[in-house]
C-alpha cells in the first residue's frame, strides 16, 4: 500500500498544541520525501494556505474538509468582525462555504477575550482541534501526515509570534532606557 508510512510516522513526535515546534516544516517535508510516492509528497509538500484557498481547486478528500473548515471559520469570523462595526459581511466573505453552528459561538467566545492574543489562540485551538477530528482513524497514512503538517504549522506560526514578542518586549525595555534586573 503506497499510502501507509508505519515507520515514516513512527519516527515523528506527538504534537501537542502550545509546544515549542521540534522541527520546521520544511525539515518535515525533507524528512517525509525520501519514504513518499512523489504523488503523496506532491500533495503534502502544496498544503494550501488560507491566501492559496480560492486559487486550488483541491482533490484530497481531508485537504479539501480543511480549506472548507477553515474558510468557514474565517467567514464565521468575518460576519462577527462586520456586526461589530456595522458592514455587510457578504463583502468579505467567501460565498458557498458554511460551517457547523457551533462555529459562531466558539468566534464569539474568541472575540471577547481581552487579549488579541488570547482571541488569536483560541482559534487555533479550534483549528486544532478540527485537525484532531479530521486525523481521528488515519494513524499511518497520508491522512496522518497532512494532519501532522498542518499541526506543525501552526506551532511555527506561534514560535514566530513569540520570538517576536520577545524582541519587541526587548526593543520597548531598551528604548525606555529600563535597566533590566
Amino acid at each position: 500500500m503506497a499510502d501507509f508510512y508505519p515507520y515514516l510516522v513512527a519516527s515523528f513526535p506527538m504534537l501537542h498544541f502550545g509546544m515549542k515546534p521540534p522541527f520546521s516544516f520544511e525539515r518535515f517535508l525533507g524528512e517525509c520525501q525520501p519514504f513518499m510516492p512523489e504523488k503523496d509528497f506532491k500533495i503534502l509538500s502544496t498544503l494550501p494556505l488560507p491566501e492559496e484557498y480560492q486559487e486550488r481547486e483541491e482533490e484530497h478528500p481531508l485537504v479539501r474538509h480543511w480549506i472548507e473548515f477553515d474558510t468557514a471559520l474565517r467567514n464565521e469570523l468575518v460576519r462577527t468582525r462586520a456586526a461589530r462595526i456595522r458592514r455587510d459581511p457578504a463583502a468579505y466573505s467567501l460565498a458557498g462555504i458554511y460551517g457547523d453552528s457551533s462555529l459562531g459561538p466558539a468566534v464569539m467566545a474568541a472575540g471577547t477575550n481581552s487579549s488579541l492574543s488570547g482571541a488569536e489562540k483560541a482559534l487555533d485551538e479550534l483549528r486544532w482541534k478540527k485537525l484532531d477530528d479530521l486525523a481521528t482513524g488515519h494513524y499511518f497514512d497520508l491522512d496522518f501526515l497532512i494532519t501532522f503538517g498542518y499541526k506543525l504549522m501552526i506551532l511555527e506560526r506561534w514560535e514566530r509570534i513569540r520570538t517576536a514578542d520577545g524582541r519587541i518586549l526587548l526593543e520597548q525595555v531598551l528604548a525606555g532606557g529600563t535597566a533590566i534586573q
